[in-house]
């Protein structure tokens, strides 16, 4: 098989999976922004990292959502922001095709704490 039609089969089969897991978890997903994104993102990750390609993903610690409207500098935003747990994060990544191989807790002991998660994608 050539690399043409490798990449063309391999596209196509991706996104007759996306579009078949996409019907089947529209309703479950429709009160979960947060969480469509999440998955839509670390779906993302998996499609652009070879088999074995590392992540490392760094977020803030917590358990709310709010909407940002001022970003570092005072600059004008209109952004929601979701804080999670890494025990959560980790969860949505191995879902999504990943080993978690390591995760850090930054500043514990700050008002808003920060982890970094290190994930391989599997074959």
């Amino acid at each position: 098989m050539n690399a043409d039609r490798w990449l063309a089969d391999t596209r196509t089969s991706y996104d007759t999976v996306a579009v078949s897991y996409a019907d089947q978890l529209r309703e479950a997903l429709a009160g979960a922004p947060y969480l469509r994104a999440a998955l839509a993102l670390f779906a993302d990750f998996r499609r652009v990292l070879r088999p074995g390609g590392p992540l490392l993903l760094g977020f803030h610690v917590g358990n709310e959502s709010r909407l940002k409207t001022q970003g570092y500098g005072g600059h004008p935003m209109n952004v929601p922001v979701h804080r999670r747990q890494p025990d959560q994060v980790a969860g949505w990544l191995r879902d999504a095709g990943f080993t978690v191989e390591a995760h850090l807790l930054v500043d514990p002991d700050e008002s808003v704490p920060g982890a970094v998660l290190f994930a391989r994608r599997q074959s």
